[in-house]
């Protein structure tokens, strides 16, 4: 025996692809990488869209404020402007001027020209609605409200501050507004401007409902009576007619700015349950694109009948539909091919036999040595016909069997009986080369006898004929698996050939051409190997023989035929 044998390990720790025994070439990469970086961008994505709703959240707010000004303002500035465009133009500066004091307002006259206001401010303007502009350069804010009735006589009051005597003036100054009308008129004067405003006003008569006795004093003596309801947050003014009737401005709420943790909450909670659902949606596709995927890969290693299983109103149906036809076209046409290809072998065994009957009548009747060392050729290309049929035939046969319908019959084998055996009856052919088996007493496998025999009978075949002296079958096993490696001393193959020779007539260069007459492959000997391990739900791979320096094939196989889902 040796004193190098290639230990499991090693075997075990060589890389992928055609140099190892990893999974076989070209199988399908896995979509789950894939998917992992969808959920991470559809995460950040979320993380994203929640900090556009905080923003956007806090942009509402600022327009709910801004839009509570005005709503505020509506009420004061609808009755400074009624009042102002109640007076002549010639007593208006004096009354403005008389209305600053009282009221602790700053109030001018102007127009949108000189002001400055852009298209949507005079639009407002023009509309009846309030402007409210914090002041530049000043403490405060300013408000605009354009003349009922004039077009552009533009009202410009300045509140540096609110004091609590601002709001009682403006309601007394109301109450004095609507007593200059008749009492028949007054009505109407308060609905005009009510419906000017956005503040809710009323009017009514008897006892104000909600007042002490000592607010109901001080409003029948005639002030203004503030009413604070502290459960709303809430103020109300109050103020009486001589004639018993009375107003009421209120109730007014304080602004309240929405939390910025309600807005995260809220926004978390939204997003958590968007992302519950596309998570659930995107889980759905996974699993048929992961079903997808394995069907692929089923057809790809060679299953033509494995179809995509398509259920009504599922997502991907059209892909999947798409799919099993283009699948049932490639195996239509993988099928007439097959078709054709056996049945012109077959056509090719009556003429050849008929050819090589003749010859052997020629034979019989000639003495001559010429004619005899010609027909010795014709009948050595005719023997190599046979045997390129015999190979076509049986990868027909391995290529178009599917899942179930090949006629295997797995038993229970010794692997170092069927190597010595292939050695047996290739040692006479080759004469000049070493064949040998070392490794594998007692190493069994569950495997086809048959098939098995000429899988490893086309590998030292193969190396034989690439051979310059030895050939060594090494065999190895451990408890799932059973491995036979094939190696020779020969020229090895290039690492860019070790894919593509397990393909049907594929041929090297001259390294690895025949050099022997009449010795030689025809391109089918390993892709037959390539089926039968297939059919095995084995692993043929290739790497550089450690020893000998050439090719190394090595033949993996489950030990037991029925494991075979845990091996492809």
């Amino acid at each position: 025996m040796p004193s190098k044998f290639p230990s499991l390990a090693s075997w075990h720790s060589r890389s992928g692809g055609a140099d190892g025994l990893a999974p076989p070439p070209h199988r399908p990469l896995s979509a789950h990488g894939g998917f992992r970086r969808l959920y991470l961008t559809l995460f950040f994505s979320l993380m994203a869209i929640f900090w556009v709703g905080v923003v956007a959240s806090w942009l509402i707010d600022d327009w709910r404020e801004d839009h509570y000004r005005q709503r505020l303002a509506s009420g004061p500035m609808a009755l400074l402007t009624s009042l102002v465009a109640s007076q002549p133009e010639s007593s208006r500066d004096a009354w403005l001027s008389a209305y600053e004091d009282e009221l602790g307002i700053r109030l001018a006259l102007s127009d949108s020209e000189t002001l400055m206001l852009g298209f949507m401010d005079r639009r407002r303007l023009a509309q009846g609605g309030v402007l409210a502009r914090q002041a530049q350069g000043e403490i405060g804010w300013q408000l605009y409200q354009r003349l009922p009735g004039e077009d552009d006589a533009i009202l410009v009051a300045h509140f540096t501050g609110l004091s609590e005597q601002q709001p009682l003036q403006l309601v007394s100054l109301l109450r004095q507004w609507l007593e200059l009308s008749p009492d028949d008129e007054r009505e109407a004067r308060f609905q005009e401007l009510r419906s000017r405003i956005s503040l809710p006003m009323g009017m009514g008569s008897g006892t104000p409902p909600g007042l002490s006795n000592s607010q109901l004093a001080q409003l029948n003596a005639g002030h203004v009576v503030i009413n604070v309801v502290a459960e709303r947050s809430s103020l109300g003014f109050y103020a009486q007619f001589s004639g018993g009737r009375w107003i009421m401005v209120g109730p007014l709420s304080p602004f309240e700015s929405l939390p910025i943790v309600t807005i995260a909450m809220v926004m978390a909670l939204m997003l958590t349950l968007l992302g519950t659902a596309i998570y659930f949606i995107m889980r759905s596709v996974e699993k048929r694109l992961t079903r997808l995927e394995q069907t692929t890969a089923s057809f790809t290693a060679g299953d033509y009948n494995a179809r995509v299983t398509i259920q009504e109103g599922e997502y991907l149906t059209q892909l999947g539909l798409a799919f099993n036809t283009m699948a049932d076209q490639v195996q239509a046409v993988l099928s007439s091919q097959q078709d054709l290809m056996r049945a012109v072998s077959h056509e090719f065994r009556t003429p050849v036999a008929r050819v090589r009957f003749a010859l052997q009548m020629v034979d019989d009747m000639s003495e001559s040595p010429g004619i005899r060392r010609l027909l010795k050729g014709v009948d050595d290309d005719i023997e190599s016909i046979d045997r390129l049929i015999d190979e076509i035939l049986t990868y027909a046969r391995l290529d178009s069997a599917t899942d179930g319908l090949l006629p295997l019959e797995p038993v229970s084998l010794e692997v170092r009986d069927i190597a010595d055996r292939v050695v047996e009856t290739l040692t006479p052919l080759h004469p000049q080369l070493t064949l040998e088996v070392t490794g594998g007493q007692e190493l069994n496998v569950h495997a086809d006898s048959r098939y098995l025999q000429r899988a490893l009978q086309n590998l030292v075949s193969n190396a034989c004929t690439h051979a310059r002296s030895r050939v060594h079958v090494r065999l190895l096993g451990d408890e799932r698996m059973v491995y036979l490696s094939v190696e020779d001393d020969g020229a090895g193959v290039p690492l860019e050939e070790r894919e593509r020779i397990f393909k049907p007539f594929a041929r090297l260069d001259d390294s690895r051409t025949r050099h022997q007459p009449g010795v030689g492959g025809y391109g089918l000997g390993l892709a037959i190997v390539a089926r039968i391990v297939q059919w095995h739900h084995g692993r043929i791979t290739v790497d550089t023989a450690p020893e000998l320096g050439g090719a190394q094939f090595i033949l993996s196989l489950p030990r037991h035929y029925e494991a075979m889902e845990e091996y492809t």
